[in-house]
């Protein structure tokens, strides 16, 4: 039921936006090979979902530095380890409904 909750809730996050936001544009900005506009749309949906805009742009950063996620994790500051359950919470999130 709560997967339904969600699908449902990305499914109207997307009808409602037409413009690329900051995790879709990192991810399509990134030299992987299995990106593409669906992913990465299905990626923003998610974050849409899980962090505010703030923790989007942090987010983001991770995809052009991936060492300053690592930072993150690792920091001891309370602030890092909130991002860092919220960021995994979005994760998550993404995993399950794009099939990464």
């Amino acid at each position: 039921m709560n997967k339904l909750v969600i699908a449902a809730a990305i499914l109207v996050a997307g009808a409602s936006g037409a413009f690329a936001g900051v995790i879709e544009s990192a991810c399509l900005h990134t030299d992987r090979k299995a990106v593409s506009r669906q992913l990465c749309g299905c990626i923003q949906e998610a974050a849409d979902l899980t962090l505010d805009r703030s923790d989007q742009k942090i987010a983001a950063s991770f995809f052009k530095d991936p060492h300053k996620a690592q930072e993150t994790r690792q920091s001891n500051r309370r602030s890092d380890e909130a991002f860092w359950q919220r960021y995994q919470q979005f994760g998550s999130t993404a995993e399950a409904f794009c099939k990464l």
